[in-house]
C-alpha cells in the first residue's frame, strides 16, 4: 500500500513540476492559443496598448471572457479577440 501511495506521490509532483508552453502551430490563430488557457491566469495586450491580466473563463468566436482580474479580483471584462495583439501566459513557477 505504501508503494502505491509513493507512485501516486511521485506522478503528481512530476506532474506539477512539468512547465507549460504555447505551443502554436502554423495555423494558429489567437483564438486556438486563448483556448488552451481556459482556466489558467494570462495577460492579453491588446492592439490599444492597454493590458488585461485574469483568468481565461471562456473563448467565443469573437471574443474571451477574463475572471478574476489582476488588482480587480471582483470584475470580470469581456475582450474582443481582434482586439488581441498578444498572450502572456508565466511558463515557469
Amino acid at each position: 500500500m505504501k508503494a502505491r501511495h509513493l507512485i501516486l506521490l511521485l506522478v503528481a509532483m512530476t506532474l506539477s513540476a512539468q512547465a507549460e508552453t504555447l505551443t502554436p502551430a502554423k495555423e494558429s490563430k489567437q483564438e486556438d492559443m486563448l483556448l488552451t488557457q481556459v482556466g489558467k491566469q494570462v495577460e492579453l495586450h491588446l492592439k490599444s496598448g492597454e493590458k488585461f491580466s485574469g483568468k481565461v473563463a471562456f473563448v467565443g468566436d469573437k471574443l474571451v471572457h477574463l475572471t478574476a482580474l489582476t488588482g480587480m479580483e471582483m470584475f470580470e471584462a469581456t475582450v474582443s479577440i481582434s482586439d488581441v495583439s498578444a498572450v502572456v501566459v508565466r511558463t515557469a513557477k
